[in-house]
């Protein structure tokens, strides 16, 4: 389960069903009478009443569950052919109808029967708009700045191998232009057979081959890798063109993006699977 993947909306599930569950111990009637009646009326909870308790306020804790889980579970799990958020979504609507009820057919409502509507309304609410709201899906917390990867994996100024300081191909190091000066201990830029230090032989002006042109060189690629974060859950599909999605994007986490295509870039999950994100609008750059 990622929890960077919940959004505000599961909050408020969560924080619904808490509150759900602590009035579900408290007394679901009051008291109508004499003062010195009162004192002695010990109102029943609703797991006492056991319609209620299981009817009613289990089936909204358990419903707010489903959605959350439904949410931040990688794949979408399915009971009976629905998805787990459309049955938990149905469960919230059918405990806050429920309790809508009993606080109709109680003569006197108690302090659990009358918080526990408030929060079954809130859960089916929050249920109801949680996908439909951007408020409510913006994520719930927010990641963390990622770090600049270093080429090759290495720290900038590391040594190379053996000990030498920055060799070719390493962040560091001091790269010879090509066609520049060489040391002259080791014998380079000189021809085959020459002694080391000793200047070669000037050839004569016509016997001097003219220089073949070279070609002009490709622009490189302005295209830089970053990485980012995405809004809402979206699907990241095969390089190769196919439709059916290899994995999900989910909210609140960093992915590098390592190429563009047109508007669509090429990104890279936290487990080493490439794909394309054709969908990057309202995106987070890092």
């Amino acid at each position: 389960m990622n929890i960077r993947s919940l959004t505000r909306g599961d909050g408020v599930l969560i924080g619904a069903a808490v509150v759900l569950f602590i009035a579900s111990f408290l007394g679901i009637s009051g008291c109508e009478g004499p003062a010195s009646f009162c004192d002695q009326f010990d109102s029943p909870n609703s797991w006492e009443a056991s319609p209620l308790g299981w009817g009613s306020f289990f089936l909204g804790i358990v419903g707010a569950g489903l959605v959350v889980a439904s949410r931040a579970l990688p794949q979408q799990r399915k009971v009976a052919g629905l998805e787990l958020g459309q049955v938990g979504t149905a469960f919230t609507i059918a405990s806050a109808w429920t309790l809508l009820m009993w606080i109709f057919e109680a003569t006197s409502a108690g302090a659990g029967l009358i918080l526990g509507l408030i929060a079954s309304l809130v859960l089916a609410a929050a249920a109801v708009a949680g996908p439909l709201v951007p408020a409510l899906k913006a994520p719930l917390v927010g990641a963390p700045r990622p770090q600049t990867p270093q080429p090759y994996g290495m720290q900038p100024g590391q040594p190379g191998p053996q000990g030498v300081p920055g060799g070719y191909g390493y962040p560091g190091a001091q790269q010879q232009p090509y066609g520049g000066a060489h040391d002259a201990s080791h014998g380079a830029g000189h021809p085959f057979g020459a002694q080391g230090g000793a200047a070669p032989q000037p050839q004569p002006q016509a016997a001097q081959q003219p220089e073949p042109q070279q070609a002009p060189a490709q622009p490189a690629s302005d295209f830089a890798p970053f990485w980012f974060a995405v809004p809402v859950a979206r699907p990241l599909y095969a390089e190769d063109g196919g439709q059916a999605p290899i994995a999900e994007l989910a909210p609140g986490t960093w992915y590098l993006a390592v190429e563009q295509r047109g508007q669509a870039l090429v990104a890279q999950t936290q487990d080493g699977r490439r794909g394309v994100l054709q969908d990057t609008t309202g995106i987070q750059r890092g």
